[in-house]
């Protein structure tokens, strides 16, 4: 069997001198490395009609953290803690998570990409958790911290499917957001919660494989339940020759 070829969207950046690039985290790419895939960079000016070509020939789509959604996508104001929008990766990256989730394709999201996958799916975000929830915690932990600081509990539905991944039921994760699911999408579910209540972890009830975590677990793999998450997401990908229709 091959190796899975995992696609990461790529933002469109400024660059110092006027020239624009696309990039992604290296710790994303090494967290694939690291699980037997070979990740393979999506920039997000790939025409829109060139997503099914996309999701014919990859594997598995990891959608990574970064810049918020314009909340108006989902039915929100703007608020002064909105920050990195980018109309172009907004355009290019729910296109493409619908059609993955459309063909049942595995599929993980990571901070951003959780809500991503949310409102993908119809679902709706708490656009600043600090000023729209008093009664959460602190999520924000950056840019002053680093981002492998841990510095809240994650609980796990211990009948959920992720649960049965990670192989726990709670853990002490890194937080770099300040937004978070609201109204969870069409067949998702909350299968993951910080001791506040602020969903965690987020399960697609009819697909294979799609999770969302709000966590950064690319930047946990010294947790052997991260490196889990992540081996199990290079499994289906493996397979999806297998189950994809």
């Amino acid at each position: 069997m091959r190796k899975a070829v995992i696609g990461i969207p790529a933002a469109r950046k400024k660059g110092k001198k006027g020239s624009p690039y696309f990039l992604t985290r290296e710790k994303d790419v090494e967290a694939l490395v690291a699980a037997g895939a070979v990740p393979l960079l999506l920039p997000a000016g790939i025409p829109l009609t060139d997503i099914p070509d996309l999701t014919e020939t990859l594997d598995g789509f990891l959608f990574a953290g970064g810049g918020d959604l314009d909340p108006e996508i989902y039915g929100k104001v703007h608020h002064e803690k909105v920050y990195g929008l980018n109309s172009q990766r907004d355009a290019f990256e729910l296109a493409l998570m619908r059609e993955v989730i459309a063909r049942d394709l595995p599929v993980l999201g990571i901070c951003r990409g959780m809500q991503l996958l949310n409102v993908a799916c119809g679902g709706t975000l708490v656009v600043d958790i600090a000023s729209q929830l008093p009664h959460a915690g602190k999520h924000d932990w950056w840019p002053k911290f680093k981002r492998d600081k841990l510095v809240h509990t994650v609980t796990i539905d211990p009948a959920s499917r992720l649960a049965g991944i990670l192989g726990v039921s709670g853990f002490e994760a890194n937080s770099l957001h300040h937004q978070a699911v609201q109204n969870p999408g069409k067949d998702l579910r909350v299968v993951g919660w910080a001791e506040d209540g602020v969903p965690e972890a987020v399960e697609h009830s009819r697909n294979r494989f799609a999770f969302g975590v709000q966590w950064h677990p690319e930047w946990l793999q010294d947790q052997a339940s991260m490196r889990a998450l992540f081996t199990a997401f290079v499994k289906a990908a493996e397979e999806k020759n297998s189950f994809s229709s």
